[in-house]
């Protein structure tokens, strides 16, 4: 068995559009705040503690359906501590989108023809993750801008086939920011904003964003992606840990 590490760090940087703050208390200082001297501690050692102020959606994260909007087909939309574990243990599929250019939408297409490369049928349940090859920006502001993004058809016929998490290895899991608000200045259409994300109100499923290394996957089916958020109550999006568990068969096996 191979573990491969899918999370982007969760670190202050150009690559995050807002502020990572850290306060540290550290091994010497913390004896005073318990109220006690360095000489009490084995080594004048106290144990260490870190203060962190940042969004839901810094770092490698998942959405929840609440995210998008109050209500999800229908229903009140779940937060992400009600995000059932079945839907974040499941096989993976990598679906290679790395062709199409920043900026662009990735269509039902699109989709359709990186299954049939591989081929693969999609399962019920199945987590695909788009490659688009962005994370190779990360810790540049170009990570920000620089990918592009799936649609509310392409994302519609991911869910509609079962698919309950879909992730991406870019900033966002729509198109960058600029591209939807400078078309929508330009024509007026507010359904070019985040319509992917907005599907969500239609049927719930869940977003994994700011992945990477989707490179070091062996192959695009053959792995499990275990992607457990955060329980954080009655929120939009939790920080997520992804892991792709790759079987791999021994020697007597083989």
């Amino acid at each position: 068995m191979r573990l491969i590490d899918l999370n982007v760090p969760t670190v202050d940087g150009p690559s995050e559009a807002t502020a990572v703050e850290v306060s540290l208390l550290d091994h010497a200082a913390a004896p005073a705040a318990l109220g006690l001297r360095p000489e009490d501690f084995p080594e004048g050692e106290a144990i260490s503690n870190e203060t962190v102020t940042l969004t839901t959606h810094t770092g490698t994260h998942m959405d929840a359906p609440l995210h998008y909007g109050l209500r999800s087909g229908g229903e009140r939309a779940a937060s992400i501590d009600e995000i059932p574990l079945e839907w974040c243990y499941a096989p993976g599929i990598r679906l290679d989108l790395r062709h199409i250019p920043p900026g662009a939408a990735i269509s039902v297409a699109d989709i359709e023809d990186a299954l049939a490369k591989i081929p693969y049928e999609l399962v019920p349940g199945d987590i695909p993750l788009i490659w688009t090859g962005a994370d190779r920006l990360w810790g540049t502001e170009a990570y920000r801008t620089d990918h592009p993004g799936m649609t509310r058809e392409s994302t519609a016929y991911l869910v509609e086939r079962g698919a309950r998490v879909i992730g991406i290895d870019a900033w966002g899991f729509d198109r960058p920011f600029a591209s939807m608000v400078g078309d929508y200045r330009r024509d007026g259409d507010n359904s070019v904003l985040w319509p992917a994300h907005l599907y969500g109100r239609e049927k719930p499923y869940c977003q994994l964003e700011k992945l990477a290394h989707l490179e070091e996957l062996p192959a695009a089916t053959g792995f499990t992606v275990a992607c457990f958020p955060a329980k954080l109550a009655g929120l939009g999006a939790g920080w997520t840990r992804v892991v792709a568990i790759v079987h791999e068969l021994n020697t007597e096996e083989r």
